[in-house]
């Protein structure tokens, strides 16, 4: 058996504070486009392995900076004058028994293909590639040598999760989602897809505060941008009142954009954007800065450190438990009855089996009744989660879990 310790904590839950702050980075904004290229490499690094060598060889790819290029933007359309640069860096396994692996090229054809999938109004040759990919230390390599059984760590790292997301949470996650669909981009095409949503809630009343460029190839003038704005505006209030509807008819919603805007001072005056990402020529990149492994910054909870984007699936605790407490705190508030919210704490020090942390812990606010009446049923989903960890390091391997 695990050591493995369960406790009430003693406070209302998140949702039932009455100030809450939540925010997401989106789908395009420059720290956002750092985790998720980083972990798509190694995903593809993963693949890579697999199928030449039948295991997961050590990599760490979680270090990434993208910096800002230059665009002049017009109305009606702008160019980019500078590309950005992605530089992508750690550590990989470029050979092993005697066979090469294209580390640099699959690393490049993963970040330009991401690219080409998500960002709309970047062409190949917006965005430049400088490759910091060295090998990795032979202690750590090591450790993916020992084939028999459970990894040991290659870290020593602590994560907390916790579930459920309060409304509030799934409020922000949600609306983000919603504005950078496919659907919304056929209805608004000018809306670019660096988007930034920061939620605060005070007792019932919710305001959502969104940063969204305009892509001006779309916008003729300083009036159509304002048009267009309101347009967003009424879409935005008409997603969010149908989002609260019947459920949360105690919440009142109200949404603001682009308040940095004054009318009157044309281009400089209003938020526009050549390839629909603040990268182009104002924002800088960077792992680890944007949201946590659930997809939000909750500012109302304790959250991990550790940048989990593109760190190895299978020894780097710094990835494995990120994401694994938030599942297994997920897996006791669904399974375990009575429990109004968990969080799962877990801890394993450098070189000790990935399946058994030095701790394991989860803290249980209770609905009703005692944490005495819960505490086997949460130490069985616990103990079940950190039994079957191969196979869930395996599905992180091939990319089923969203890492920002």
């Amino acid at each position: 058996m695990r050591n493995i310790t369960v406790e009430e904590f003693r406070w209302s839950g998140a949702g039932r504070q009455h100030l809450e702050i939540v925010e997401r980075k989106g789908l395009g904004h420059p720290d956002s486009i750092c985790d998720t290229i980083m972990d798509r490499i190694s995903v593809a690094l993963c693949a890579e392995y697999l199928e030449k060598f039948g295991g997961i060889l050590h990599h760490n790819v979680d270090k990434s900076l993208l910096v800002a290029g230059q665009t002049r933007g017009a109305f009606g359309g702008g160019n980019v004058i500078d590309p950005m640069l992605l530089v992508i860096g750690d550590r990989a396994t470029f050979e092993a028994e005697g066979v090469e692996v294209d580390v640099n090229n699959i690393a490049m054809d993963t970040a330009s293909n991401w690219f080409d999938e998500n960002m709309r109004f970047v062409e190949p040759e917006f965005v430049d590639y400088q490759i910091e990919l060295k090998h990795g230390s032979a202690e750590l390599t090591d450790i993916f040598k020992r084939k028999e059984g459970v990894l040991g760590s290659n870290d020593t790292s602590a994560a907390v999760g916790y579930a459920p997301l309060s409304f509030t949470e799934k409020a922000v996650l949600d609306t983000e989602n919603y504005l950078n669909s496919s659907d919304f981009k056929t209805m608004f095409p000018e809306s670019g897809e660096d988007i930034k949503v920061m939620g605060v809630r005070r007792g019932n009343g919710l305001d959502l505060t969104v940063a969204m460029p305009l892509v001006d190839r779309f916008v003729g003038g300083e009036d159509q941008y304002f048009l267009m704005k309101e347009e967003l505006l009424d879409a935005m209030d008409i997603y969010l009142l149908d989002y609260v509807g019947e459920k949360y008819n105690n919440i009142v919603p109200s949404v603001s954009l682009n308040t940095l805007d004054i009318p009157g001072r044309g281009l400089d005056g209003v938020y526009t954007s050549v390839t629909g990402s603040s990268a182009e020529d104002a924002d800088c990149g960077q792992v680890g800065r944007g949201n946590r492994v659930n997809g939000i910054i909750p500012l109302n909870r304790p959250v991990s450190s550790e940048a989990a984007a593109g760190k190895n699936p299978v020894s780097h605790v710094g990835k494995i438990y990120n994401v694994l407490s938030h599942r297994i705190a997920e897996k006791i508030y669904s399974s375990v009855p009575d429990v109004a919210e968990a969080y799962v704490w877990l801890l394993s020090d450098i070189g000790a089996p990935i399946d058994d942390p030095k701790v394991a812990a989860a803290q249980v606010v209770m609905e009703k009744g005692s944490i005495s009446s819960v505490e086997n049923e949460v130490i069985e989903v616990m103990e079940s989660e950190l039994e079957d960890i191969q196979e869930f390091c395996m599905q992180l391997a091939r990319g089923m879990f969203p890492i920002c």
